[in-house]
């Protein structure tokens, strides 16, 4: 009987350890709360294939806009912590606990950082057919018509908005919010003639302006993009105090086991040091951005304390 106790000890064991190294044993979902074509949704599969193909399981991306990105993190925080959901979010992410009083989950609480994948710049676009050849012609038609220019975003409490808040008060201007579910519902509506002007992830927005169908304005990042040496950064242009980094990275519900998120930091560095997958970003304009998981959760509450002070500083309030 002893001999039997100990030998069913020792398979119970052996399975915990086969349970655990057997990740993962089906299809992984990255969630991804923009819609298809944005910036978020670009550079989620362009790590996703090369991640499944090492990680020997399909990555099915899933697009569930909505809330700046609220309704899919909220999805991830309440779900199954097992690492089959992950949420790819950008940095709106660290924005929405500053102005959702109702998103039902602590975004530093109930979910934990991965590794950021990307950081890239969003492009300051207008429809050429304005006229603005620069930054200061923009801000000049502002000021004439106090409150009368409007500006699109990717939806309430994304990167996108966040940055053109910024943009705003340190330029000094006042301009109508027009949010939208994604970056090519805003991007398309900037074309029309609908919108006065957008901050596009240069991922997204780099074919249209390089089609002559949008124009760009300046760069949101502290230096120029390679992939648009000509177009100066928001702070050469004159707005100070406007720098503003988009990045996309993967997060999880925050008590995922150990050694899934392990598994999945370890994958994606892996993914981001791919030849493939570098030329595949150069060409979108973004960088790859690893982290250590405890580097970008140290991140993660920065950017939510800077976020919450533009957020005070320009009254935003999610719908």
């Amino acid at each position: 009987m002893k001999r039997f106790l100990l030998l069913a000890a020792s398979l119970l064991a052996a399975g915990g350890v086969l349970a655990q190294t057997a990740y993962p044993a089906k299809p992984i979902k990255f969630l991804v709360p923009f819609t298809a074509g944005s910036g978020t949704d670009l550079i989620a599969r362009t790590v996703a294939d090369t991640m499944s193909k090492s990680m020997g399981q399909p990555i099915v991306i899933e697009n569930k806009p909505g809330a700046g990105g609220t309704i899919a993190a909220g999805q991830v925080a309440k779900g199954e912590a097992d690492g089959y959901t992950v949420l790819v979010h950008s940095s709106g992410h660290a924005l929405n606990p500053a102005i959702y009083s109702t998103i039902g989950y602590d975004t530093l609480k109930d979910l934990t950082g991965i590794t950021p994948l990307a950081a890239l710049p969003n492009v300051l676009v207008v429809n050429p057919a304005r006229g603005w050849k620069s930054v200061a012609d923009l801000v000049a038609a502002a000021r004439g018509k106090p409150g009368q220019l409007n500006y699109a975003s990717a939806g309430v409490g994304s990167a996108t908005h966040l940055n053109a808040e910024k943009f705003r008060l340190q330029a000094g201007i006042e301009a109508l919010h027009v949010p939208y579910k994604g970056t090519p519902e805003a991007m398309t509506n900037v074309i029309g003639g609908s919108n006065d002007w957008f901050f596009a992830p240069l991922a997204s927005a780099l074919p249209l302006v390089k089609d002559g169908k949008l124009q760009a304005l300046a760069v949101s990042t502290p230096a120029r993009s390679p992939a648009l040496p000509q177009v100066p950064t928001t702070a050469e242009a004159g707005v100070a105090g406007s720098e503003y980094t988009f990045w996309v990275g993967m997060i999880v519900a925050s008590n995922t086991p150990a050694p899934v998120v392990k598994r999945l930091h370890e994958e994606a560095l892996k993914a981001l040091a791919n030849p493939d997958v570098k030329e595949r970003m150069s060409k979108l304009g973004a960088d790859p951005f690893p982290m250590s998981v405890e580097a970008f959760n140290a991140f993660i509450r920065t950017e939510v304390d800077a976020a919450a002070l533009i957020a005070k500083a320009a009254n935003l309030k999610g719908q």
